[in-house]
Order: C-alpha cells, then structure tokens, then sequence
C-alpha cells in the first residue's frame, strides 16, 4: 500500500502526525471519536516482517479506544511491530525506541469481577465501558523498551530508562533505571556518561 493513501486516510480519522512520518509496512491506526491520537516529528513506524530483524509477528497497531483518550508519542521515536492501545491516556517521550512487538497498554480490557465481565458480555456496547480498569501510562524521553516488552497500566517511566527484553513492567520507575524480569525490577541506575 502507497503510504501517502495510508496517511490520508489517517488524516480522515483525526490522527494527527508531524513531518518526516516513515510507515515501513502497513500499521492498523484507529482513533476512536472524540479521542486524540497524535504522532511527531520524525517517526518511524515498522510493521512488514523484516522491516526488523528481531522478527515481527504482526503490524504495528496504535489504537484509541475512547472518547477522551488521549495517545501522543514524540519526535524522534521509533516503533516496530507494537501494539499500544490508550483507553485513558499513553504519553512517549522523544527519542524514545520500542522494540519489536511490544505491547503497551493502559487497561485491562474487561472488568476483574466475573459478574461485570458477564454484564459487559451481554451488553453490544460493553467496550466502552468505565468499567474496565485503565490507568495512564506515561513513557519519558530517550527511553528504550526492549522487544516482547509489556508495559501495563499506570506505569512511569522516567527520562533513559531501559526496559529489558521481555520485562513485565507495573510502577513508577526513576529516571535512567534498567528495568527487567516479571514482575520488572531495577537491576541497575545508569549514570549521565554511560548514555
């Protein structure tokens, strides 16, 4: 697919994005109504196959899934084969790297309690409802998100974190902090020289 058809049909559905966008493959985009969904300068989104040699096993999928929900990622960032999904809000700071089919996502996507989760089965427009758990996820600048990455709701990253290959991520992490394992954990602080 000719990526500039791509891009207009991105401008169709509202989702804003700045100069020098790079779409290797297609990624699946969709803003929900009355949600924002904005990219920056400079992005480089992966979504074909080899377009990453870690080896994608699918398109990039940036999604809103709410009215009010807001996803905005930076200058500078680039992004292979992930799937971030904002019900409530997800910030990535510039310069920021995700790694091959991460996933970022600020919900749950059905409610804990079985009785709700059946309710919301019933109902045909159950997935929008508040009750499904999210919290916003906020990603500073010049991070990097190691590949297969799951970053959950109401995580913080700070500026230069490091996320490890794999890493199951939940909390509030300082700055310049190498973050890994399930459940993730600070295994080292990085110092200003060593970035």
């Amino acid at each position: 697919m000719n990526s500039n058809w791509f891009k207009l049909v991105m401008k169709m559905t509202k989702v804003q994005y700045g100069k020098n966008l790079l779409l290797k493959g297609v990624p699946v985009i969709f803003n929900k109504s009355g949600a924002t969904l904005r990219i920056g300068d400079n992005v480089a989104i992966k979504s074909s196959f080899l377009s990453n040699l870690v080896g994608l096993y699918s398109r990039t999928i940036l999604v809103t899934r709410a009215p009010g929900a807001i996803l905005e990622i930076g200058n500078d960032v680039g992004i292979s084969g992930a799937t971030i999904y904002a019900r409530k809000e997800i910030t990535i700071g510039d310069h920021t790297c995700i790694g091959g089919n991460c996933k970022i996502l600020d919900n749950d996507f059905h409610p804990l309690e079985a009785e709700t989760r059946n309710k919301l089965l019933q109902d045909v427009h159950g997935g929008d409802s508040d009750a499904v758990p999210s919290k916003a996820i906020h990603i500073g600048k010049n991070c990097f998100i190691g590949c297969n990455s799951i970053i959950l709701k109401g995580t913080v990253l700070g500026d230069g974190c490091v996320v490890g290959a794999g890493a199951v991520v939940c909390g509030t992490f300082e700055e310049n902090c190498v973050i890994a394992g399930n459940p993730a954990k600070v295994i080292r602080k990085l110092h200003g020289k060593e970035l």
